[in-house]
């Protein structure tokens, strides 16, 4: 389908900072969205005193079609550029932010972190750079956006990369090693072809530095593991699970077994975007018919992977978090909701093993009595009922966390061990 190599790109940064205007302006200058759509927004926005807003509706007037559309086609925006195809996920605050990064349908390939040239980086700007390390985005490129706030003066832009510089290498990335790209994403400077107001600027624009990432490799060589995001039951069809392919391959006539459900059926037929494909690889979405299995014997949360490698399911599991957002503090019997892959399983926090020092990882304490907001901390986790997940390190795909409670993510981390569960 995808002659291109496929990469998934998240756009993430303080709010007000520009995100959904740079996404639309990206769009617009590459052609994926017509003129007269934004004029159209230009004229709405103007209407109700939005004005300059009519690039971030073409995020969000996608939200609607979101919430009709069917699954197998997780809405996010896609484009193309000479080089690659890109999925963006648009996270729009920090809350959805870690959503979507840890337990959407995504797992981030490359961030683009936009910061306003007027405001520097700001308190969102140091967590979303925090978490991109802790969940091991592995590439990104630096938006310095609202050049055209400042009349597009080079000594702020140097001020502002010096400072998200030392952000950066605080938390262990190379500062050069990143790209930092002036752009104006209101005017259209610099962000696709065009330099602009930005003559002094000799480096590449936005489009050219996400040409310039490099894309990942397809695990097909590891077991295949396939979150369960949906399952329809298709009259004529039967049941069909749906879902993003992380590692392995799937092809039809394979037996798959649903673990922790711990149900089995062979693949019948896969189809992506509505036409049937002869096997579906890591990144692929899709859904596929499963021959003697009904609708109610898998659920959304089960991991599909062949009989003789099932996915793991867990007695106990040791992680590695950060503590990004707690009111208080986080002590052993703590039992938020953990978000991983497609599951959302409450789960206990039986120890508080390390810890750590958030810059470096070195180990601070060794069974502290808390946790608190800052900490990145060793802990053994017990879920309230069957739960896959893997070691980060064998599917990292399957070893990232999101945990929340109260309606907000309070912490978020990695599976470093497993101890697996007796079926």
């Amino acid at each position: 389908m995808a002659e291109k190599p496929h990469m998934n790109l998240v756009f993430i940064g303080h709010v007000d900072h520009g995100k959904s205007t740079t996404v639309g302006r990206l769009l617009l200058d590459t052609g994926h969205i017509d003129e007269h759509v934004i004029e159209k927004y230009r004229k709405e926005a103007d209407a109700i005193g939005k004005g300059s807003f009519e690039f971030a509706w073409v995020m969000d007037g996608l939200k609607e079609e979101r919430q009709r559309g069917l699954t197998i086609d997780v809405a996010h925006k896609r484009f193309n550029t000479d080089k690659y195809y890109f999925t963006i996920i648009d996270a729009p605050g920090h809350r959805d932010f870690v959503k979507n990064m840890i337990t959407g349908t995504s797992q981030a390939d490359a961030a683009v972190i936009v910061v306003s040239a007027p405001d520097g980086p700001q308190e969102q700007t140091k967590e979303h750079v925090f978490l991109s390390r802790t969940l091991g985005v592995p590439q990104i490129i630096v938006a310095v956006n609202k050049m055209d706030s400042v009349k597009y003066d080079e000594a702020r832009y140097k001020q502002v990369k010096e400072d998200m510089g030392k952000l950066l290498a605080n938390v262990g990335f190379k500062p050069n090693d990143i790209p930092f790209i002036p752009i104006s994403a209101f005017k259209g400077d610099n962000v696709t072809k065009d330099k602009g107001e930005l003559g002094w600027w000799k480096g590449p624009s936005l489009l050219g530095a996400l040409n310039d990432l490099t894309a990942p490799d397809k695990p097909t060589a590891k077991a295949l593991r396939l979150p369960v995001q949906d399952v329809y039951s298709i009259t004529g069809i039967g049941t069909v699970p749906v879902g993003r392919v992380e590692t392995g391959v799937m092809k039809p006539g394979m037996e798959v077994i649903f673990m922790p459900s711990d149900k089995s059926g062979e693949v019948k037929s896969i189809e992506m975007h509505h036409e049937m494909i002869p096997l579906a690889e890591p990144g692929d979405n899709v859904g596929f018919n499963i021959r003697g299995l009904g609708k109610k014997d898998i659920r959304r949360g089960d991991v599909a992977g062949p009989m003789d490698d099932p996915p793991t399911v867990v007695k106990s599991f040791k992680a590695r978090i950060m503590v990004l957002n707690h009111p208080s503090v986080i002590t052993p019997g703590y039992t938020p909701v953990f978000h991983c892959h497609t599951a959302q399983v409450a789960c206990t926090f039986l120890a508080l093993d390390q810890k750590l020092d958030p810059k470096t990882g070195s180990v601070l304490e060794e069974n502290p009595q808390f946790l608190k907001t800052g900490d990145a901390a060793v802990v053994t986790i017990q879920p309230t009922k069957p739960m896959v997940i893997e070691k980060a390190e064998d599917f990292p795909q399957l070893g990232r966390f999101a945990i929340r409670d109260m309606g907000q993510t309070v912490a978020a981390g990695m599976c470093i061990d497993t101890e697996k569960k007796k079926m």
